[in-house]
């Protein structure tokens, strides 16, 4: 499939927050559903994108996605540094991304992959030492991307955000 990855534009915001919150609710990860007090964070793409790199997956001019505009978004992700609003467990010298989400007809066709390879290739642009990562212990087939893309469990970082909702890390060193 082609993709481009390119930072969220404003119009996209709205479409980029409910991809993130159904992608999240579809998939069974918020333990509250739909009373959840994620969603808000989830649909909120507008905040992630002032205080972090929101980067969405679209399909190029030509491949059947319009303008790039809401119908192409594919996927989105949040890339974070240490110290940012959007880093929960980034230490100085690294960056960290969340959020990753794929439309469910999208997926496995490479867009998760493709944004997480974006990831990599800016925290190694802004000459940080880590990707880091956290991510609920049902997301098998991300765990398994970030695994083929070198990615190696840090169980020493595994924390709660909330009680009852623990989240497995996992890093990678830029070399």
């Amino acid at each position: 499939m082609d993709i481009t990855i390119r930072a969220a534009r404003p119009r996209e915001f709205e479409a980029v927050g409910e991809l993130t919150a159904g992608a999240y609710l579809g998939d069974g990860l918020l333990d509250f559903g739909a009373d959840d007090p994620y969603l808000a964070v989830l649909r909120d793409a507008r905040r992630r994108a002032e205080h972090a790199d929101l980067l969405v997956a679209v399909r190029p001019r030509g491949a059947g996605g319009g303008d790039g505009g809401d119908s192409a978004v594919l996927g989105t992700v949040t890339l974070a540094v240490h110290g940012g609003a959007y880093a929960d467990i980034a230490r100085p010298g690294e960056g960290e991304f969340r959020t990753l989400a794929v439309r469910p007809e999208a997926r496995g066709r490479g867009v998760g992959e493709a944004l997480v390879r974006a990831c990599v290739e800016r925290t190694r642009a802004l000459g940080l030492e880590r990707l880091v990562l956290s991510s609920q212990h049902r997301m098998y087939a991300a765990h398994r991307l970030y695994g083929r893309l070198g990615f190696v469990r840090t169980p020493d970082r595994d924390w709660c955000p909330i009680a009852d909702v623990p989240l497995l890390t996992f890093a990678l060193a830029m070399r």
